[in-house]
């Protein structure tokens, strides 16, 4: 598959705007996949004809270039906002539903009304248009913002929550299921109301220290 070159991530906000949109909105998220902590959900709205090629798909970029690009979108956005998801909603909701409400919360509190919101592969419903692209944070400079808000802000938190639980090491893996977060849990355990006990790796554990203790009990 041929990479997205930099012009293409102009391509839906130049059609919005010749469609007659004023006011474009990106929207995603960041931690969907990871066993602990939030998700966070991101909004971005940047000025008409804004362009800013280095600002891509926030896996594609590096810790350091995320951080160094943040501080540039929040100056230059028109508007962002960002949710962050408590682990309890994802495992009450589902990961997929409780971003889609926090989207919508976001759209509906948006101090600053988009015409139309480009989100990443989700569909919603909203007060205003929406389309849903498939892979939009490559292809879209408005979601490609929201995605480096959402992920640099939750590094941070999860950052934060390393030092009040620095035996599962979050400041390097953010609570994704590497080798040495789930011998960590398998260790220590989940820590409740964090650790997403919905999510499959964590539900094994969780029966197999349960297995281990009446093994010995």
């Amino acid at each position: 598959m041929s990479k997205i070159k930099a012009h293409d991530r102009y391509q839906y906000e130049n059609a919005a705007a010749a469609e007659g949109y004023k006011t474009v909105a990106g929207l995603d998220e960041a931690g969907r996949g990871s066993l602990a902590g939030p998700i966070c959900v991101a909004i971005c709205i940047l000025p008409k004809n804004y362009r800013n090629d280095e600002i891509n798909d926030s896996k594609l970029l590096s810790p350091s270039k995320r951080e160094q690009l943040l501080p540039i979108i929040q100056k230059n956005a028109v508007y962002y906002d960002w949710e962050l998801v408590d682990s309890k909603i994802v495992d009450q909701l589902n990961p997929k539903e409780s971003t889609k409400q926090a989207m919508q919360q976001l759209i509906k509190r948006a101090k600053i009304k988009p015409d139309l919101c480009l989100i990443d592969a989700e569909i919603i419903n909203a007060a205003v248009p929406t389309k849903a692209i498939i892979k939009g944070d490559q292809k879209s400079i408005t979601i490609a913002a929201a995605s480096i808000i959402a992920k640099v802000i939750r590094d941070q938190f999860m950052v934060a929550i390393d030092q009040q639980y620095p035996q599962y090491y979050f400041k390097e893996h953010k609570g994704y299921g590497t080798v040495k977060h789930l011998n960590a849990l398998m260790q220590h355990g989940p820590i409740n109301g964090f650790h997403r006990a919905s999510y499959e790796p964590v539900k094994n554990i969780m029966l197999a220290r349960k297995r281990k203790h009446h093994s010995k009990g």
